[in-house]
């Protein structure tokens, strides 16, 4: 468990790739972020915590809408493709990531399995995967956001989710990427029609356009990003700092002292 949770201001953050300006000067945040001390690592984990959140960000994410559509217009569960954990369990965590940010690969690929293995599998966590994309400086993150997007219409989201981080050094740098993110149909078993015609529906980018914007809205400037009951805390952190946070946020939730393992 944390040590203390004090209200000392505090600039830290986790590794990760930063827009390169501030689209967030109007939004208000409370004077002092939460800030947790872990003692044995001597690091500093902050929570921003919203004080004026905006009501559409904000019920987007608690009932599962794509950001910025409502309840009318959005189809039946549409991040369900994009969700690991059972629906009741107690903490909620929206990733806001970009395929192409090499710090989320290092998070999916070195940290999110032991937090799934521990928090997800186990009923206390429900994860939820948003696009955040970050245009500015990578180039293909976008056409890898609208393939595993679309690859997750056909049941097959997180398998191309691995295999985009897994090979991202492959397809990164590539000046035209499609014949590689269409050959991934192939290991995740869809069909390569159908996933061809999702990305090609102009629907499928605004879909990740307005994922993007929502991000930003919720206050997110940096991938990875993590929407955590209503804190954000931003970075590619120490698995044994997530394993802090959630336990902490757990203990809360539940009203139980302790660490959740």
């Amino acid at each position: 468990m944390l040590d203390r949770v004090t209200l000392t201001p505090s600039n830290a953050r986790g590794k990760g790739h930063e827009l390169g300006y501030a689209p967030f000067a109007s939004l208000k945040l409370t004077s002092d972020p939460f800030v947790y001390h872990h003692a044995e690592v001597h690091h500093v984990i902050h929570l921003l915590w919203v004080a004026a959140w905006p009501t559409a960000v904000a019920l987007a994410l608690a009932t599962a809408l794509p950001l910025g559509l409502t309840a009318q217009t959005a189809e039946p569960n549409p991040l369900a493709a994009r969700t690991k954990g059972t629906a009741t369990a107690p903490v909620t965590v929206y990733e806001m990531s970009d395929f192409q940010c090499p710090y989320c690969r290092n998070f999916a690929l070195q940290t999110f399995p032991a937090l799934e293995r521990e928090f997800i599998a186990t009923g206390k966590v429900r994860w939820v995967f948003v696009n955040f994309p970050l245009t500015s400086i990578h180039a293909n993150a976008v056409p890898a956001a609208e393939v595993a997007l679309c690859a997750g219409k056909q049941g097959a989201f997180w398998p191309v989710h691995d295999l985009l981080y897994q090979y991202q050094k492959t397809w990164a740098p590539l000046k035209e990427p499609a014949p590689f993110f269409l050959s991934l149909a192939d290991s995740a078993d869809i069909s390569k029609p159908e996933l061809v015609e999702c990305v090609k529906a102009p629907a499928t980018r605004t879909e990740v356009r307005t994922e993007a914007e929502g991000s930003q809205r919720a206050g997110a400037a940096s991938t990875p990003s993590f929407y955590i009951e209503g804190g954000l805390l931003s970075g590619a952190h120490p698995l044994p700092l997530f394993r802090q946070v959630l336990d902490s946020v757990y203990a809360s939730k539940t009203k139980k002292a302790g660490p959740s393992r």
